[in-house]
């Protein structure tokens, strides 16, 4: 399955850099997946009238750390740094502590040890010392009245990646939420200290997000407000969560020629038994399971073939589940999705549901009528 099977071309200019100026007033573009193609355009606020009483919609409700910072190198450099967990807690790590858990839930220990992303990664390299640059800093915080903050690179993970010491007793969850900034994807454009980082933190963020542990948003989801949530429930749609904390392995491009010889990296999860019994309870009743992003999709299609019964059963746990044409979903029947990037995981799973000519025809409309894309951009509904 070559992996240029999945490309398309797209005018620079709908790579959306700001959200709509209200959540639900994005575009959303219908296809279905069985029968001749037929794409349908409408407003996201029309969902409650696409989908049916006795539908389920499942939506992943992690919420995004401004895990995002810069430092300077003792050279003088400027490093960008994407904490992306802490190591204990990190399917990465080496720790003992279930999937979900942390031994510090509050980021504060000894010295907290942080997985991280960094650029430029070559030049980054074990026993580095790097001081935390706060907001509109030039790079001097020897005159703050908090001492700086000194992290030490504590290791090469490869890839990119490192692990990062920061000082005894820090409590790295709040200094982010005090000078982090949203880690937004390179396609939307924003310099350090841009005016829009505020809203940034608003907008880049769920409504429903309620459990810490992000790097990047379930984008679909951000269309969603607290009325049409109403909306939905007063049609007899049903709404369930779950927990699928976004990682490099959500994003992490594919290099590989053949598609198939690409690995996901794992990301932590939990699903609550609530949600098992609402989508049992969908099932009972013949209504159709909604999964809100790709996110979801991977949670629920991998925790069905996890259990020994084929159940899907409640609980915590981490998933690696790369979903390709061909694939066979068991639990979910439609999805809400954002438009993928060209040769992605998303665009290959969304093709798996879809079909890929299906779907790359559907981009073509969605580019052609002038559709939004990417994270701030438009959503699909496959149905």
């Amino acid at each position: 399955m070559r992996i240029d099977d999945f490309d398309y071309d797209l005018p620079r200019d709908l790579i959306a850099q700001e959200p709509a100026n209200h959540r639900d007033e994005s575009r959303l573009l219908t296809i279905s997946r069985l029968g001749s193609l037929v794409c349908a355009q409408h407003l996201f606020a029309d969902l409650p009238d696409l989908l049916s009483a006795g539908d389920l919609v499942v939506v992943n409700d992690t919420r995004v750390l401004p895990s995002r910072i810069w430092a300077r190198r003792g050279s003088g450099g400027i490093v960008e740094i994407l904490l992306v967990a802490p190591v204990d807690s990190s399917p990465a790590g080496a720790s003992s502590s279930p999937p979900g858990a942390s031994s510090s839930p509050a980021g504060v220990s000894s010295s907290p040890l942080w997985r991280a992303m960094v650029r430029p990664a070559r030049r980054i390299r074990p026993g580095d010392e790097l001081t935390l640059l706060l907001p509109h800093d030039e790079g001097d915080v020897s005159g703050n009245e908090a001492p700086p903050v000194v992290i030490e690179v504590a290791a090469d993970l490869g890839g990119g990646q490192r692990a990062l010491t920061f000082p005894a007793g820090c409590d790295v969850e709040g200094l982010l939420e005090s000078v982090g900034s949203m880690p937004l994807p390179p396609y939307i454009l924003r310099d350090r200290d841009d005016p829009r980082g505020a809203a940034d933190r608003r907008r880049y963020q769920t409504v429903y997000a309620c459990e810490p542990g992000a790097i990047a948003a379930p984008t679909a989801g951000l269309h969603f407000t607290p009325e049409l949530m109403r909306r939905l429930g007063a049609a007899g749609i049903e709404h369930a969560s779950l927990t699928l904390h976004v990682g490099p392995g959500t994003f992490q491009p594919i290099r590989a020629d053949d598609a198939e010889d690409h690995v996901m990296e794992a990301e932590r999860y939990d699903i609550p038994r609530r949600t098992v019994d609402a989508i049992e309870r969908a099932r009972a009743r013949g209504g159709r399971v909604v999964a809100v992003g790709t996110t979801v999709v991977r949670t629920l299609e991998y925790a069905v073939r996890a259990a020994t019964d084929g159940k899907l059963i409640a609980g915590r746990g981490s998933t690696d589940l790369y979903i390709l044409p061909g694939f066979e979903f068991r639990v979910v029947d439609a999805m809400i999705t954002n438009f993928h990037l060209p040769r992605s995981t998303p665009l290959l799973l969304v093709s798996a549901l879809a079909g890929r000519e299906r779907l790359l025809a559907a981009y073509r409309v969605a580019i052609e009528s002038g559709f939004r894309f990417y994270s701030y951009g438009d959503a699909m509904l496959v149905l």
